[in-house]
């Protein structure tokens, strides 16, 4: 996994403060937003690097150990427990060197570290030639999961198709099942960042983001749409074609509907996720149009209606 300088993604110093990464992400946020920049690879690309810096600088835990250990921090306490151990294993020996020349007083197992062991850690862990630690076994941790949104309508959601999508750098073609729900995440195993030292890859967590669609409202996998008809259909009855994600459907409307009157069609809303054999229903509320700019003639026939 290459470096990435999470304060240079968000155009900060080191020495920044919480606020100032802060005000830093928002900016660089709605800059690179993907539904502002929709067919742009580059700034999704970007907007991703931007939320990963975000959670670590953010998180002051994180950031301590993003400092001292850089890309590999989300092993710090792996490392730390191998350097301990590491310290604790040359203490030993020396005192079993010491023993035997009768110094076994002077030596202590308080687990103290100095600046020369650190550096044989480092060889040790990462294969690095010279120093006490090479040679010995290699430590292998599991590489950093990685989390990507991938944006969709609602249209997108219905059915099942393929995405290319962009993370670190590389492109993943993924197959969206139909019926996906907003905030709906997935993994892909082994898809995250290569492990250390041999050891497994990361997976990748996948959060999908389905935008509001302006004509359906969607409840779990039941689908609600408004549709007008005029004042004469609803008092004498009738048909209404509408539109459906399924197509166009005639609907029938019974004589004296009442405004906000609602029916079902069942089996036209939403497939079940990875069931596309069932579906919810769609929910079709009439809103009852009045008629306007009525002639005189109109608004006597009204009147003897009412007067009826």
């Amino acid at each position: 996994m290459d470096f990435i300088d999470y304060y240079s993604v968000l155009g900060v110093p080191k020495t920044a403060s919480d606020e100032d990464i802060k005000k830093a992400y928002r900016k660089l946020a709605r800059k690179h937003h993907p539904d502002l920049n929709p067919n742009d690879a580059e700034a999704h690309k970007k907007f991703q690097q931007i939320n990963e810096a975000n959670e670590v600088l953010s998180d002051p835990d994180k950031r301590k150990k993003y400092d001292q250990y850089g890309k590999d921090w989300q092993h710090a306490e792996q490392f730390e427990q191998a350097r301990r151990g590491d310290a604790r294993n040359q203490q030993q020996q020396q005192y079993r060197q010491s023993y035997a020349q009768g110094n076994a007083e002077d030596y202590d197992f308080s687990g103290g570290f100095g600046g020369s062991d650190f550096s044989d850690f480092f060889s040790s862990m990462f294969g690095q030639e010279g120093g006490s630690g090479a040679g010995r076994r290699q430590a292998t941790f599991r590489g950093q999961d990685y989390q990507a949104e991938l944006n969709l309508d609602l249209r997108d959601a219905y059915t099942t198709h393929k995405q290319t999508m962009t993370v670190n750098g590389k492109n993943i073609r993924i197959t969206v099942p139909a019926g996906i729900e907003n905030g709906q995440k997935i993994k892909l195993a082994s898809y995250g960042a290569p492990g250390v030292n041999g050891g497994p890859n990361g997976d990748l967590y996948i959060t999908f983001v389905i935008a509001e669609d302006s004509r359906y409202k969607r409840k779990g996998n039941d689908l609600y749409v408004n549709e007008e008809i005029d004042l004469y259909t609803a008092l004498l009855g009738g048909d209404k074609v509408i539109e459906t994600l399924d197509g166009k459907v005639k609907v029938p409307i019974q004589a004296e509907t009442q405004n906000g009157t609602k029916v079902r069609l069942k089996g036209k809303g939403f497939p079940v996720y990875k069931q596309e054999s069932f579906s919810g229903d769609l929910y079709v509320q009439w809103q009852v149009k009045l008629p306007t700019n009525l002639t005189t003639e109109q608004k006597e026939l009204i009147q003897k209606l009412a007067s009826l």
